[in-house]
C-alpha cells in the first residue's frame, strides 16, 4: 500500500475490496456512462482467485475514488475477434502479444467528483506498474475511446508514452466509439520519465528496489526490449 495526502491504494483481495472497487464501477460504467449494467461484468467475483488478474482500487480519505485492472498475458482469441485496422505499417498485433511478455491495462476510471485530483491515476498507475515489473513483463496494451470525454488517451500519450497501434469498432463494452488500441514498451516510458527529472518520474519509482531499476535500465539480465 502506498498512502500520498490521504490517497491511498489496495489491491483487491477479497469480497469486501471488491464492493470498494464495484462503488466506483458502478459510479462510472454502470451509472454515468452505461457501458456495463451487471456487476459481475463489472468486478467479476472470480478475478479474485486469480493470479493472472490485479485490481487496485484508489481510496481519498477511506472513500474509493478510482479503480485500476490489470490482467496478465490475455488471451489471443480476446483480441482477434475485434477485427483491428493497424495503425503501425507491417506490425502483426498477435505475433507481438504472442512473443512479449504482454500486461493490458483496463477498467481504468476516477469518480467524477476526483477526476481533477492528478493523485488519483498516478497512485493507481504507481501501484500498478510496480507489480508488473515485479513480474517482469515487459509492455502495457490497453484501449480507451476516441473522443470519448474522460477517455485517459491524454495520459497514456503524453505522461507514459503509449503509442496508438491499432483501431477497431467492438468490444467487450457498450459504447459506440471507435477504440483506439495503444502499446507501451515499459523500459522506453522509464527511460523518458527519468530524462525529464519530473516528479511524476520521482513518484512513480518511490519505494523501488535497486533490482526495479536496473530491469527498466537494461542492466539486469533480462531480454532486450523489442521494437516495431
Amino acid at each position: 500500500m502506498q498512502t500520498t495526502a490521504h490517497l491511498d491504494v489496495i489491491r483487491l483481495e477479497d469480497e469486501w475490496g471488491r464492493q470498494q472497487a464495484l462503488a466506483v464501477m458502478r459510479a462510472t460504467y454502470r451509472d454515468e456512462k452505461n457501458w456495463i449494467r451487471s456487476d459481475d461484468q463489472l468486478v467479476d467475483p472470480e478475478d479474485l482467485g486469480r493470479p493472472e488478474i490485479s485490481w487496485f482500487v484508489a481510496r481519498q480519505e477511506g472513500m474509493p475514488v478510482g479503480v485500476l485492472r490489470v490482467l496478465y498475458e490475455p488471451p489471443l482469441d480476446l483480441y482477434a475477434k475485434y477485427g483491428f485496422k493497424l495503425a503501425v505499417p507491417g506490425l502483426d498485433l498477435e505475433e507481438f502479444i504472442r512473443c512479449h511478455r504482454i500486461a493490458e491495462i483496463g477498467r481504468f476510471a476516477v469518480v467524477p467528483e476526483h477526476r481533477s485530483n492528478f493523485l488519483v491515476a498516478a497512485g493507481l498507475m504507481r501501484e500498478a506498474v510496480a507489480e508488473t515489473i515485479r513480474r517482469d513483463f515487459s509492455h502495457y496494451l490497453t484501449d480507451v475511446f476516441e473522443g470519448e470525454l474522460h477517455s485517459p488517451y491524454a495520459f497514456h500519450r503524453r505522461v507514459l508514452g503509449f503509442e496508438v497501434v491499432a483501431t477497431h469498432d467492438t468490444g467487450e463494452l457498450n459504447c459506440e466509439n471507435r477504440r483506439i488500441t495503444m502499446l507501451l514498451e515499459l523500459r522506453t516510458s522509464y527511460r523518458k520519465l527519468q530524462k525529464s527529472g519530473s516528479w511524476f518520474y520521482r513518484y512513480l519509482t518511490e519505494g523501488w528496489t535497486e533490482e526495479m531499476h536496473a530491469s527498466m535500465t537494461g542492466n539486469a539480465a533480462v531480454p532486450a526490449p523489442t521494437t516495431w
